[in-house]
Formats: C-alpha cells, sequence, structure tokens
C-alpha cells in the first residue's frame, strides 16, 4: 500500500467510513456495475480464447483454468521444443499458466512483455491519445522493457489497464522455503519498482526480504515472489474501504500458491490493504502456507485469528509512527476490515517493527521487522523478536502448521 501517508488522506477514510450507510446503499448499483464488468476483450483472454482452440503436434491443449497438477503433467509430457512452441505461440497464456514450469513462464513473459512494447510504442505516437495519454504510454514502454532485462524472472504478466505483474527472486524450483509479499492499494505495473522510495514498492519489498533471508540463513535457499497479480484499490476510494478487490485477489492468490512447484512451506508477507487479501484467503489456502504476517494492517476481514480457519501462524507488526492505527477498527455494511491484528485480543503473534518509519517503512534494511520477516521466511522463529520484548510472540511456535 503506497498511497495514504498524510492526514487528508487520513480524515477521507474517516469520512468513507461516517458515510457507511450512503455506500451501502450505492452497493446495489454503481459497484455492482463494477463488479461485474467484464471485459473480455482483454489481451489475457485473447490469448486465454486462442489456447482454448489450439493443439501441439495434433494433441489438443487441456483447458487453462485446469487445476495446476493437470497443467503440470501436461507439460511435463511435452519435450523442450514443444513447451517452447507454447510459450512462442501464446505467450501470454502460458505466462500466467499456474502449473507450467516456472523457468517456461519467464520465457513466455519475456515474448509478452515485448509485444506489449511495441503496442505502447505506437501509443505513444497516436494523435487520438491526449499528451497525458502518450506519457503514460511511453511510461509503460519503458516499464515493460526495463521488466525484460536478462536475469529477470517474472512470474505473471498482465497489460490491461493498470497491469498486473509478479516477480520471482531466486531460484523458485530448488527453493527449499518460499516467501510472498502482497502488496496494497495503488499497485500496478508503473509502480511495481520504484527508483525513489524503493522499498515501498513490490520489488524493493522482495529484493530487500530475499536479502535479508540470506544474511539471517545464508545456507537457506530462498525464493521470495513480488505478487502483485491482482487488481489493487486506486487511492483511498471505496474499492479500498471494502474487500471488493480482495475477494478477487484472495482467489488468485491461492491459485498461485496451489501452483507453486514443490511442496515447500510458503510464507505469506501482506502489506496494508494486502493483508485484507491474505485475510480473504486464509481460509482456503493449502497447508503449505504456514505463516502468514501482516504489516501495517487496517484489518483481515475478522475479529480474531482464530476465525480465519488458517492452520497457519498469524504475525503482525506495526511501527509508532504508522499513521494506519487511527484508521478505525470496524466493519459495518461491507465497510471497514475489522479487528486490529496488533491488538491483545486479536490473537496473533505480535512482533517488533523497531526501526520502521511510517506506513510504508517495513522493508527498509535495518528495521526489526525485516530481520523477523527473514527470520519467519527461513523457519528461524526462535529468533524473532515480540513487540512485548518478553517472548509472547514464539510461545508455543512448535504449534500451528509445520515448518
Amino acid at each position: 500500500m503506497t498511497s495514504f501517508d498524510s492526514s487528508p488522506q487520513l480524515n477521507a477514510w474517516r469520512a468513507l467510513l461516517a458515510l457507511a450507510v450512503v455506500f451501502v446503499m450505492l452497493a446495489t448499483t454503481g459497484w455492482t456495475a463494477v463488479r461485474h464488468n467484464k471485459d473480455n476483450a482483454s489481451p489475457l483472454q485473447a490469448a486465454l480464447s486462442a489456447w482454448e482452440r489450439g493443439s501441439i503436434d495434433g494433441r489438443a491443449l487441456p483447458d487453462a483454468d485446469a487445476p495446476a497438477g493437470r497443467l503440470a503433467r501436461f507439460f511435463a509430457s511435452l519435450d523442450g521444443h514443444q513447451r517452447h512452441r507454447l510459450a512462442g505461440r501464446y505467450p501470454l497464456a502460458v505466462g500466467n499458466m499456474n502449473g507450467a514450469p516456472a523457468t517456461l513462464r519467464y520465457r513466455a513473459n519475456r515474448i509478452a512483455l515485448g509485444q506489449a512494447r511495441k503496442v505502447e510504442r505506437e501509443r505513444m505516437h497516436d494523435k487520438r491519445l491526449s499528451p497525458l495519454g502518450q506519457q503514460e504510454a511511453e511510461r509503460r514502454m519503458k516499464r515493460f522493457g526495463v521488466m525484460m532485462r536478462p536475469g529477470r524472472q517474472v512470474l505473471a504478466f498482465d497489460p490491461m489497464g493498470s497491469g498486473r505483474m509478479a516477480e520471482v527472486f531466486g531460484d523458485l524450483d530448488k527453493a527449499r522455503r518460499v516467501s510472498v509479499v502482497v502488496p496494497g492499494v495503488d499497485t500496478n505495473v508503473l509502480t511495481f519498482e520504484r527508483t525513489f522510495r524503493k522499498y515501498s514498492a513490490p520489488v524493493g519489498m522482495a529484493k530487500s526480504l530475499y536479502r535479508a533471508e540470506r544474511a539471517v540463513s545464508p545456507r537457506a535457499r530462498t525464493a521470495v515472489i513480488a505478487w502483485a497479480d491482482y487488481t489493487a484499490p486506486v487511492g483511498i476510494g471505496v474499492d479500498a474501504a471494502t474487500a471488493m478487490r480482495a475477494e478477487d485477489g484472495a482467489t488468485r492468490l491461492e491459485a498461485l500458491v496451489r501452483g507453486l512447484p514443490g511442496r515447500t512451506p510458503v510464507a505469506l508477507y501482506c502489506h496494508s490493504y494486502g493483508s485484507v487479501v491474505c485475510g480473504v484467503a486464509a481460509r482456503n489456502l493449502p497447508p503449505r502456507v504456514t505463516d502468514i504476517a501482516v504489516a501495517g494492517s487496517p484489518g483481515m476481514r475478522a475479529d480474531s485469528a482464530s476465525q480465519l480457519g488458517t492452520g497457519a501462524r498469524v504475525w503482525a507488526t506495526r511501527d509508532g509512527d504508522d499513521w494506519i492505527q487511527d484508521v478505525p477498527n470496524m466493519e459495518f455494511g461491507g465497510l471497514g476490515h475489522g479487528a486490529d491484528p496488533v491488538a491483545e485480543g486479536f490473537g496473533a503473534r505480535v512482533f517488533s517493527a523497531a526501526g520502521a518509519r511510517g506506513h510504508t517503512g517495513y522493508f527498509e534494511p535495518g528495521t526489526e521487522s525485516l530481520r523477523n520477516f527473514a527470520e519467519i521466511g527461513t523457519g528461524s522463529y526462535h529468533a524473532v523478536r515480540c513487540a512485548s520484548g518478553d517472548g509472547a510472540c514464539r510461545k508455543n511456535i512448535s504449534g500451528g502448521a509445520a515448518a
């Protein structure tokens, strides 16, 4: 979550909550129209439609939305040349297909990024666009070019609208533990990576966590995913005050986890509105998700950790300068996200965020929040520093999902 960093924005959030009745009434009109607006003309949908009609050497292709295990078996039955042909023929479809080999998805998405880059280059000179539209096209063209550089491992990419993206740091196939960073509002292809305030963007968060995990456990084989593969709310509007975007994001997050290779434990790091996504997803996540850690959370759509319906350990942190603490923890008529995860009664394992500053400082190098994230991600639970200073967050740490 990368906006919400000023008092006017905070006041606007409070105003949204105060107008709950009005918004609930709107839910049956305007919101419903947004919820059911399906754009079947998107490049990804076109690619999936082409996949459904396609074949490889006379062999029909499986449903793109088939279970990840079935898709994995299909790709395993092909030789390398056949897999590469499919990636070249249906890059967006293969690049977003849970169950396809990770390295094949990287290859497919590099092709898809190149195609999208050409589209944006043409839009830069499209006289039908306003100057602002042409500037945005240029920014997108440059972003796609950066993501195509050697060594980038793009696990998911959709250029439609504001765009969705996910990138892997480390070797996903050989990792013994996988960490997934789930960001909040204002996340799209243009904010996926930043030069200024880089640790507030998904790429900066994931890179920082990957380095920290290697620092606390040099021999650990980990991989970290910067996961911005859902349509996040924009600013502090209605979407950010409800679970509408989180519900779709939760479905996509569950599909990601189920499609990861092997049976390695998975830890989720959910920042701000991303914690709403994780809270909604928690009940349906597979047992391989051993830990869910939230930072700067407005709530997880639950009154307690036990209500999340997960066997994963639930962790929470918030620094003293985070303005999110002033947002009312409530849920009324769909507005708000429920109880405060760092409150004693919620039942999460509350750990220290010492050194973090503001709402977006949790992944900054040198902070205890980042160090604790890394200890959780490598399974070094005994080394986590609790917010209380008395070790309460490590109590009965062997319980819950297996590490």
